[in-house]
């Protein structure tokens, strides 16, 4: 197998490795997924933002950001207040059935369904040491080639994002219910806070 081919591979198993889990991020794609609004939106903030990360932890940003572990404190407390509001909004929605219907009854403007996906990817250092670090520096493992990984873990990234933004829409026979919907945002604000929680614990 080519070598290129090998470092692609390589960054696009541990791109998918360290995406799909169950985070702030995902849990707002499944959501608009779900909802079938602004997804394409959603996708393009999410895979361009990773896009930009994994270029800049390639290029060496990634031992600008170990060498001030400031900057990494002060994403962390702005992320943790940020999911904290975030997951309170979603506790208010499952406790009141009212304020959200299966069909998407008020829902949000594209401007502040993208400014929210933004604060989810941006104020979140998981991501920084996820993409930045971690992934810039294993990068530096293939030597000339770290392009190619790179390559590959963006080609990760964009797979999870569109498949779970798009794909979404299979469960929507499951959500047909409002009561489907407040056990979901029940789970999104349970998620929310305790990442809020994790945050500040760290922090300390």
């Amino acid at each position: 197998m080519p070598a290129d081919l090998v470092a692609a591979l390589a960054g696009l198993g541990l791109g998918l490795s360290l995406i799909v889990a169950i985070g702030a991020q995902n849990a707002f794609v499944l959501r608009q997924g779900l909802r079938r609004q602004h997804v394409g939106a959603v996708v393009a903030v999410c895979t361009a933002s990773d896009a930009v990360l994994i270029t800049a932890g390639v290029a060496g940003a990634g031992a600008v950001i170990g060498s001030r572990p400031w900057l990494v404190d002060v994403v962390r407390v702005a992320g943790a207040v940020f999911l904290t509001g975030y997951g309170l909004l979603a506790a208010r929605r499952a406790l009141r059935p009212g304020v959200l219907t299966p069909d998407g009854a008020g829902s949000a403007s594209r401007r502040v369904t993208v400014t929210t996906a933004l604060a989810l990817t941006w104020l979140n250092p998981h991501v920084y040491l996820d993409t930045v670090v971690l992934l810039g520096s294993i990068a530096q493992t293939h030597p000339g080639r770290q392009w190619w990984f790179a390559a590959g873990a963006v080609a990760g990234s964009v797979l999870w994002f569109v498949g779970l933004g798009y794909g979404a829409r299979l469960l929507r026979p499951v959500f047909a219910s409002a009561r489907s919907w407040r056990v979901l945002d029940g789970l999104i604000a349970v998620v929310m806070l305790a990442l809020a929680v994790s945050l500040l614990g760290s922090a300390s």
